[in-house]
């Protein structure tokens, strides 16, 4: 039977330090149609899926996602993980991708790279991504799973961090699961000092610099071109440094046990001030 590799593409306006950050616009389209526009660009078959809320204030999402021509599963606001299962259901997935809406610019080599060495191993593993441990810029995160590994960790998860951040009971329990881990082909590690994410204003600002520079001429621009610009520019990679390396495991260390303490970063009271 042929796979179904469905890419669920989690999405909501209700962001705490950047409310509406995946509508906010990138030359002349929405930051989220930026990113399907990337996604559109992996070379394996792929069907897309936005998983949002049935709040109200998603509805904007949703209907984006109908103008962009991708389908929409509207479910619970704080169960991500619940959310990811019901999209990847309705579209009969056989593999699941998670992909954060927050990473406009991901390089579709990095999808495409994780799928051939998932479908390489055969049957080998249940899960695996580029994160653990990360290695590529941040903001190229990519999660596979079966969909048998996804529906295992929806009935058996019940605290609130993999509800919400919808793998972690996946790879906190690698002894239920066949983990796997792909390392950036150029074997640095960029994973802490560069930053392609979004969830501060000053992220936002680094995106929409990175495209306007770069996508004028090549649509499709990869990862290197993305580094290339940063080093003939200084001025832009500064725009987020100070965020680099911030991630959500900062505030579950005493929780995780996979995860340690060089993995994320603590915001200043400076910084956040500001915010």
């Amino acid at each position: 039977m042929q796979d179904k590799i469905v890419i669920v593409i989690q999405a909501r306006m209700g962001s705490s330090r950047l409310p509406g950050k995946v509508m906010l616009p990138i030359l002349g389209q929405s930051l989220l149609a930026r990113m399907i526009e990337r996604l559109h660009m992996v070379k394996h078959p792929v069907t897309l899926v936005v998983a949002t809320s049935v709040n109200e204030a998603d509805d904007v999402i949703a209907q984006e996602a109908e103008a962009l021509g991708v389908a929409c599963y509207r479910g619970s606001e704080n169960n991500l993980l619940d959310r990811h299962y019901q999209a990847a259901l309705l579209l009969d997935a056989t593999v699941v991708l998670k992909i954060p809406s927050d990473c406009p610019m991901i390089d579709p080599a990095a999808i495409d790279a994780a799928l051939e060495y998932f479908f390489a191993a055969g049957s080998r593993f249940d899960y695996i991504s580029n994160l653990h441990p990360a290695t590529w810029p941040d903001g190229n995160d990519v999660e596979i799973m079966t969909m048998q590994c996804l529906t295992h960790a929806h009935q058996q998860a019940t605290r609130q961090l993999e509800l919400e951040h919808t793998t972690p009971y996946i790879w906190e329990n690698p002894e239920q699961f066949r983990i796997g881990n792909i390392a950036w082909e150029t074997g640095l590690d960029y994973s802490m000092s560069h930053r392609f994410t979004i969830d501060y204003q000053e992220d936002y600002e680094f995106i929409k610099a990175v495209f306007e520079a770069l996508y004028p001429s090549k649509t499709e621009f990869p990862c290197a071109d993305i580094l290339n610009l940063l080093e003939q520019r200084p001025d832009i990679m500064a725009i987020n440094s100070a965020y680099a390396g911030v991630n959500w495991y900062r505030h579950h260390l005493d929780e995780l046990k996979t995860i340690d303490a060089g993995q994320t970063k603590t915001i200043t009271p400076t910084q956040h001030s500001t915010h």
